[in-house]
């Protein structure tokens, strides 16, 4: 490091040239790149937290890649983070690597973020949400979210909007002189004039700029007055950098603030705005980062629409920009099987380049490719579009750093077991199916289910249809860089998953969850393979069904604990101590089933209609005799009286038909009764409703229960069809349209009803299957039959 100055050397000899960039701009990288290279500078200062400065010196490692981001967390609250991300086209990253190859002073001359941190009490991160991320400049100009690609020249905004100056200034210059494109109108003015005059006319420009919109009185960030502590801070880096002895000092800032380091004035008023702030303890490291989390619609303040885009263009400036990308696109679309010729990308080349000669843009950008894309590469149409935007404008992208990085034990032993199961995290989305029969996917399904616990959402299991659900998971994986903040927020309570999982069950179970809960809690942490877990959780649970009253919370509880015993054996779980709480449990509904279905109403019958079918299904996974026997007599038992709602005897009689327990005379006879005459037709409705479900294939195999069913609609009252109406349709209108339409063609074969056979006025309560030829009132029937029709979905002339 440079020696101090002698007391007597006068300080006209220390040059600080400062060089206002805008943030992840490839042109500005290519500027700040080559304006160092002519400075030749013996310091360079760069905007970003002054903690980071003993991480710096990785970002010249080989094994790192960006797009990278510095996480900065409250050390005695991780959800209390910020990211500052870099990408190879951020101006910051290209003079930090600059400094480095250089080995010249590095310094970061932002506030502190243990002040960012400790004046922000308000914005602790939710569970289960993105951390706050800010911009290596802290925030985007005045905190306001950037304002995107800029409008048209036609834009109805106005000239001077304060807004839309503070969010983007340099976008805002290249709407004013025409440019589609905020980097090639820097790219114009900047690189291709290239030296320190260029930013001094920015600095000029931003000046002016700064005038038009007025003083920047309160930001989301910290309130009022955080920008100008944060200039404060700057520009006392500056006099520290001069003081040390630099003579060539180079400041890489953002264009906004370029103005007011520039002119640095007094030290002791920066000194002052800067006394008395309050202070965190923090830590800082660096995580992989993603080109999806640095667009807009990631959430993250200043971030950018295009990141992909910026990417081309940093690695490709000139004339050929054009060609190359549209040659990118062509090749994607033809991965895609979408075929595209050579001519296609030279005839949307022209259109680009005419498109910005009739909106009067000196160039191209991304704007007119858009659109030469959708009409040539497209034919029009957007489909092609969107898989362009998400695999090129955006791009799927996924930085890496060194394993010499600062991290806490739990975040290096999921990267140990990410490299050991060969799961890697990915930039894009991806479904992973695993065969439980191999070791090594049950390993990464332990892995992923102690995620899932500790509230990581790397993998998402969707459910496993057909024979594969008894030996597959399919996994739905997404990485998303704020879990690292998750795993820095885990740590605390274990070094390592197992043992973190197992304390966050704890603490879960401490709380008190209901049943069904509990039951969740014990089939992840069976999944998980964390024995101590599953005994406190199987004890928690012992304990609150052994008090437990309501039928309908025993219920919900018994079908995941069903599903880990049924397919235990397959994962090579120990599920022993899940067995006889699952044979209680059974016991325990068989008893409270008769209570749960007194003053039952339309909403609590469907409810419990729908438990007992889930009920049903867990006893038939549990393949044990005692179990189904008890359970189906209890289904008998509610099926024959009359004093339950319509929706839970309906269902409870064709569990029992399904099965096999009821003779069709028997399944008959009970149908009549409910739809006889006397009986109310609303509960005759909702009878049907819970024995049909959402199959009508039994009406379809047994003609006289659609016989029954046609008769009592024939005989039902105008008044009283008027208000059965809505259940029949919503009813039928589960079936699929295959079923609807077989049902429609056998009621047209037997002539759409029989009021003599059926239960309305004249028949004899019974139908028969065997007189079909039986005389209809034809007035009768013109009144039913178009309704029947839509009901069941039979169209077509009759």
């Amino acid at each position: 490091m440079p020696q101090g100055r002698p007391a007597g050397e006068r300080e006209s000899t220390v040059s600080v040239s400062i060089l206002g960039i805008r943030h992840h701009g490839p042109g500005s990288a290519r500027s700040v790149e080559q304006a160092l290279t002519e400075l030749k500078p013996d310091a360079v200062l760069v905007e970003g937290p002054p903690e980071a400065e003993p991480l710096l010196t990785l970002a010249a490692h080989p094994d790192m890649h960006p797009p990278v981001a510095l996480l900065g967390y409250a050390s005695d609250e991780p959800r209390r983070a910020a990211f500052y991300p870099f990408t190879c086209f951020s101006p910051e990253w290209q003079a930090i690597r600059y400094a480095l190859t250089e080995r010249v002073a590095l310094r970061m001359i932002d506030l502190p973020l243990a002040h960012v941190l400790a004046a922000r009490p308000d914005r602790a991160i939710p569970a289960g949400e993105p951390p706050a991320s800010v911009s290596p400049a802290g925030v985007s100009p005045a905190g306001e979210p950037p304002a995107g690609e800029p409008a048209g020249p036609d834009s109805s905004r106005p000239a001077a909007d304060p807004d839309m100056i503070r969010s983007d200034p340099i976008a805002w210059l290249a709407e004013a002189a025409g440019h589609g494109d905020p980097e090639r109108f820097w790219e114009d003015v900047v690189e291709h004039r290239g030296g320190e005059q260029a930013f001094a006319a920015i600095t000029d420009a931003m000046a002016a700029l700064r005038e038009a919109a007025g003083p920047d009185g309160n930001t989301p960030l910290a309130g009022r007055g955080h920008e100008a502590r944060r200039e404060a801070q700057m520009r006392q880096a500056i006099r520290r950098a001069t003081r040390e002895g630099h003579e060539r000092v180079a400041v890489i800032c953002g264009a906004w603030h370029a103005p007011a380091l520039a002119r640095r004035g007094p030290a002791s008023a920066d000194a002052a705005l800067l006394k008395g702030l309050t202070r965190r303890k923090v830590t800082l490291t660096w995580v992989p980062w993603t080109y999806d989390r640095l667009s807009y619609r990631s959430g993250y303040g200043a971030g950018i629409t295009s990141p992909g885009w910026y990417d081309h263009l940093y690695r490709h400036h000139g004339g050929q920009v054009l060609v190359l990308w549209l040659a990118k696109t062509a090749r994607l679309l033809r991965e895609e099987d979408i075929g595209i010729s050579s001519a296609h990308v030279i005839e949307a080349v022209r259109l680009a380049e005419a498109l910005a000669a009739l909106r009067g843009r000196p160039l191209a950008g991304l704007p007119e490719l858009t659109d030469a894309t959708r009409a040539v590469l497209g034919e029009g149409a957007d489909t092609a579009l969107a898989l362009v935007h998400e695999r090129l404008v955006v791009g799927q992208v996924l930085g890496s750093v060194p394993a010499e990085a600062p991290t806490v034990p739990l975040q290096a032993e999921l990267e140990r077991e990410q490299r050991r199961l060969r799961m890697r995290p990915e930039a894009g989305a991806r479904d992973l199916d695993l065969d439980l029969r191999r070791p090594l996917d049950r390993d990464r399904s332990r892995l992923l289910h102690r995620l899932t616990l500790l509230g990581i959402g790397w993998g998402e299991a969707r459910e496993a249809s057909g024979a594969r659900g008894t030996f597959h998971e399919i996994w739905h994986l997404q990485w998303q860089p704020e879990y690292a903040v998750s795993l820095v927020e885990a740590s605390r309570y274990g070094s390592t998953l197992a043992e973190a999982a197992t304390a966050l069950v704890s603490e879960r179970l401490r709380a008190e969850p209901p049943l069904a809960t509990l039951t969740e809690l014990v089939g992840t942490a069976l999944l998980a393979d964390l024995p101590d877990a599953v005994g406190a959780a199987m004890a928690a649970f012992e304990r609150r069904a052994a008090v437990a009253a309501d039928a309908a919370q025993l219920m919900d509880a018994l079908p995941p604990l069903a599903r880990v015993l049924r397919y235990g054996n397959v994962r090579e779980t120990d599920v022993s101590q899940v067995a006889d709480i699952v044979v209680g449990l059974v016991a325990r509904i068989v008893v409270g089933l008769p209570l749960a279905v007194s003053a039952l109403d339309d909403d609590a019958a469907a409810g419990l209609a729908g438990r007992i079918d889930r009920v049903d299904a867990a006893v038939g996974l549990l393949e044990r005799d005692e179990l189904r026997a008890g359970w189906r007599g209890a289904l008998a038992s509610l099926a024959g009286r009359t004093d339950v709602h319509g929706r839970v005897t309906g269902r409870c009689t064709r569990i029992l038909h399904d099965a096999g327990l009821l003779e069709p005379a028997e399944l008959g006879r009970r149908m009549s009764l409910t739809l006889s005459p006397g009986h109310d037709p609303a509960a005759g409705a909702a009878w049907i409703e819970g024995f049909l479900g959402r199959s009508g294939l039994v009406l379809l195999h047994d003609e006289t229960l659609l016989r029954l069913i046609d008769g009592w609609l024939s005989g039902v009252r105008g008044d009283a069809f008027t208000q059965i109406l809505p259940v029949l349709r919503r009813t039928f209108s589960t079936f699929p349209a295959g079923e609807r339409r077989q049902i429609g063609e056998h009621v047209r074969r037997f002539g759409g009803g029989s009021s003599h056979n059926g239960p309305g006025p004249g028949g004899t309560g019974t139908a028969s299957a065997d007189a079909p030829g039986e005389a209809l009132d034809p007035e009768r029937t013109a009144v039913v039959l178009p309704v029947l029709r839509l009901i069941l979905g039979a169209g077509g002339p009759q």
